[in-house]
């Protein structure tokens, strides 16, 4: 059942979760054939529902491998936001000018790639560089995806992309391998280039202790030195393959350990309004 709490931490105004997932409503927008998993429906009006609780302006939809390339739904619920949600598409190598014009006037603004096993494994990896080429004349960005494994495997394809790249969920680097890992090492080595954002968000993804998820705060906080002005925060609802479903308020008010009021200003509010294109 879903919570009714709501955060202790007032969020401020304009703040914007930027990683969120719609799955449905299932009759319109079916899950696609050979999804590597069937969510529980979670739609545009329970996300409306979750923002009012928590006190979030804004928000970006990230397309799951639930509906692949179908951006639909996703274009759908952005085009009923007046404005306040933006969106990450998934797209195949069908797209042309027609399709990349569509997402963009529907309020897309990046593509993402994910590496990790369960959601299918290594992009095509040709596919990700075309993508790449061709989005970065649009001001659009490319989100990624990626564990500590697969940072490490791809330093030098990382190394090389030249365009806005954004890091889901702080790399996925669990909190017992440490802030010493060499892969948390590369995401940090990678910020300090101005092209590299991170999220965030997916603390309880890396936490090992569990809710409230204290124990991930110290990579939060790291990455959000690195690169105060590129750092991004997110929710990550409905928290897709987790080992624990979070409370999303318990997720706020782990923010203010994250950083002072003028940083948090910049994570919630400022960076993703320069990013997105928010009035």
């Amino acid at each position: 059942m879903a919570s009714e709490r709501r955060p202790t931490f007032v969020l401020p105004r304009g703040t914007c979760d930027t990683h969120v997932h719609i799955w449905g409503p299932f009759d319109r927008y079916p899950v696609a054939k050979g999804a590597p998993y069937t969510p529980p429906e979670r739609n545009r009006d329970d996300l409306v529902a979750l923002h009012a609780r928590l006190g979030i302006d804004r928000a970006v939809i990230v397309q799951t491998t639930v509906y692949k390339s179908d951006n639909r739904a996703m274009l759908d619920a952005i085009a009923a936001s007046n404005g306040a949600w933006r969106g990450v598409a998934l797209v195949d190598e069908t797209f042309g000018d027609a399709e990349y014009k569509a997402l963009h006037d529907g309020g897309v603004r990046g593509v993402r790639f994910g590496f990790l096993q369960h959601l299918g494994g290594v992009p095509d990896l040709a596919l990700l560089k075309r993508t790449a080429d061709r989005i970065a004349g649009m001001g659009w960005h490319l989100v990624l995806h990626l564990d500590a494994g697969s940072i490490l495997a791809f330093e030098a394809l990382l190394r090389s992309l030249r365009l806005t790249v954004v890091v889901d969920h702080m790399g996925r680097v669990p909190v017992p391998e440490g802030m010493d890992h060499p892969a948390f090492r590369i995401l940090l080595d990678l910020l300090k280039q101005p092209n590299w954002w991170v999220k965030v968000s997916g603390a309880e993804r890396i936490s090992a202790a569990g809710p409230p998820f204290r124990d991930a705060i110290p990579f939060a906080r790291r990455l959000i030195e690195a690169a105060p002005d590129r750092a991004l925060w997110g929710t990550d609802w409905p928290h897709p393959n987790v080992r624990w479903e979070p409370d999303e308020a318990d997720l706020v008010d782990l923010l203010p350990k994250f950083g002072d009021a003028a940083a948090l200003r910049r994570v919630l509010v400022d960076n993703p309004a320069r990013l997105y294109g928010f009035a």
